[in-house]
């Protein structure tokens, strides 16, 4: 009989709705005050009232709708049919068209003013000219075209502007060449503004697009049965909540237990106890706030759970691991995280991890304790080293440094670990810690750790461009180790080195070596999955490795992703690029074992 294969599981979707995201994403992007003109919350409250009950989105459903569809076709079809009625229509088409763009014109003049003071290019100087009766146009700002354009066209004056609107939703209707046209221009217009500010402001815009899409979803469950419904009967999912609460944008509209709350309800449903995968998202500033999210013990060498949140949801409600999302203001080994990692230890949890720049990040100012690492050290010539200077100011730069990999070989590496314990007496019997030695003898090697994202595809093509990189070349060069973090070429310990290592090498490199060389570390391809084509050559690199082949996941970042592309579209795509034996690696037998208990 054929060995019955375990299921394929998505490592990394989300389904939290709009409720679950505060308002001001805008916030450090857009100068204050103007971030308040840009609330997510206004987004989601669009969305829903279009494809509400009665809205936009819905009309195509109503008996009325269908009525006038069938009208607007039999005047279309009627004007179309007989030669003389279609030269009249598509005569009063094109006049319209042309008096529907100068009245936008007019109205856009004051958002375009900038604009409008450059100088026109040549093919509008070219057309200037045409219509002036000149072999070229002479050379004038986009100002004065407009103005020459708006003289000459056929213009209805004196309406009013109920009427403007009403001649717009003519053209819309009946109209479709005139329509397209003008639907054209003004995607090139959008284009132009979400172009000009930068990469930031063209992130968040694709961000509220993302979560618009899914605004309508009021629930969890519906986005759930979205996502299902793209996959074979048999796909289970691991579902990534957030706690978006303490990242300074102000408040969600559902606080974070509702949201766990729900995903409770999902589990439990009829038909998706197996498929359901939800883990809890933890935040050591909520540790602090509610102490009935986390509370321990040390019983026996053991961390033991006291009545709480989190022992509810892992022991009563199988919950299956552990996300937590640095970005959003600390780092991965805060010292309030470290009793939860014992546990997760332990009890063979997983940790899934955001590790990739993105537009989720800190809003709020820098603080003062973040100007240097917490562990690492640098140079400063001689047997002199002081901390690792983080000079970011902006929080869409400084979330690099809460991201960063190496931040944890911080829990995977003892004798850094030993560093973390030694400020805090409270923990040093948790791990054994001795203060005369300063060493661990109960440390976290084993923990389960998934990078989610893989670092980022930036990181990737990082890697493949680092011809000349002395530690990218040791993937090759050292193939069970990669790269050794902390000893130099004598076999000392170096601070210098991770110094280097945190400064200059890509974030790939550094994934691998610890997936050599840490029996628990994982990382999923999720989100990077949308550039398929660019990715697959170096992910097939990847698992042929046996070692690391053993390490990654499949994963897409559902519904994040879906600016880019469906999941079924990733889905389709990873079957076609990789063999079925290198499939059932990444999406059956890895998962798998990273899950199990």
């Amino acid at each position: 009989m054929p060995k019955t294969l375990p299921p394929p599981v998505n490592a990394h979707t989300h389904i939290f709705t709009g409720d679950h995201v505060p308002p001001w994403l805008a916030r450090t992007i857009v100068p204050w005050p103007f971030y308040y003109l840009l609330p997510l919350s206004g987004v989601v409250w669009a969305f829903r009232l279009w494809y509400g009950k009665y809205g936009p989105g819905k009309w195509r459903f109503f008996s009325w709708w269908k009525s006038l569809r069938k009208t607007r076709y039999t005047l279309w079809i009627f004007a179309n049919r007989s030669l003389v009625t279609a030269i009249l229509y598509h005569a009063a088409g094109i006049a319209l068209t042309l008096h529907v763009l100068v009245t936008l014109s007019g109205w856009l003049q004051p958002v375009l003013a900038s604009r409008l003071d450059s100088e026109a290019p040549g093919w509008a100087r070219t057309v200037a000219g045409w219509w002036q009766g000149d072999t070229l146009g002479p050379s004038m700002t986009w100002q004065q075209w407009w103005d020459d354009l708006r003289h000459r066209l056929p213009h209805v004056g004196g309406l009013t502007l109920g009427e403007e609107i009403l001649m717009l939703t003519a053209l819309l209707l009946f109209f479709p060449s005139g329509r397209n046209f003008l639907l054209f221009l003004l995607r090139q217009v959008a284009r132009l503004f979400v172009r000009l500010p930068g990469k930031q402001y063209k992130a968040l815009w694709n961000r509220y697009k993302t979560i618009g899409r899914f605004a309508r979803y009021r629930k969890q469950q519906d986005i759930f049965e979205a996502l299902a419904g793209q996959y074979p009967p048999d796909m289970r999912f691991v579902i990534l909540p957030m706690d978006m609460t303490y990242m300074g944008a102000g408040k969600t509209k559902s606080a974070y237990p509702d949201q766990l709350r729900e995903l409770v309800k999902l589990k439990t449903k009829s038909g998706f106890r197996e498929r359901v995968l939800p883990f809890v998202f933890v935040d050591p500033r909520r540790m602090d706030d509610d102490p009935g999210f986390f509370r321990w013990t040390l019983k026996e060498g053991r961390v033991e759970l006291g009545d709480c949140l989190i022992r509810t949801l892992m022991e009563e409600h199988a919950f299956s691991g552990f996300k937590i999302y640095p970005a959003l203001g600390y780092y991965p080994f805060d010292h309030r995280l470290l009793p939860l990692w014992k546990y997760a230890a332990e009890q063979k949890l997983p940790v899934m991890t955001h590790c990739i720049r993105g537009i989720i990040y800190y809003r709020g100012r820098k603080k003062k304790e973040w100007d240097t690492h917490p562990v690492f050290r640098q140079t400063m010539g001689g047997d002199r080293y002081d901390p690792l200077l983080l000079p970011q100011w902006k929080g869409k730069d400084f979330q690099v440094n809460f991201t960063h990999p190496l931040n944890y070989l911080c829990l995977l590496d003892e004798q850094l670990l030993a560093q973390v314990i030694a400020p805090h007496p409270s923990l040093w019997g948790l791990f054994g810690y001795d203060e005369k030695s300063g060493a661990v003898t109960s440390g976290l090697r084993d923990l389960k750790i998934c990078f989610g994202h893989f670092g980022g595809e930036d990181e990737w093509w990082r890697y493949l461009e680092a011809d000349r990189a002395v530690y990218a070349r040791q993937l090759f060069t050292h193939p069970d180790i990669g790269v050794d973090f902390t000893h130099d070429s004598q076999g000392a310990f170096s601070s210098a080195k991770l110094e280097q290592l945190w400064r200059s090498t890509d974030w790939y490199t550094l994934i691998n070596s610890m997936m050599l060389q840490y029996p628990g570390v994982y990382a999923d391809i999720s989100y990077i999955l949308h550039d398929a084509p660019a990715v697959l050559p170096l992910l097939k690199e990847t698992l042929r490795h046996p070692k690391r082949a053993e390490r990654v996941l499949y994963g897409t970042d559902f519904y994040v992703v879906r600016n880019h592309r469906s999941d079924k579209d990733m889905h389709a795509g990873i079957l076609a690029g990789l063999t079925e034996e290198e499939y059932d690696r990444i999406a059956r037998h890895n998962p798998e074992r990273w899950l199990s208990r």
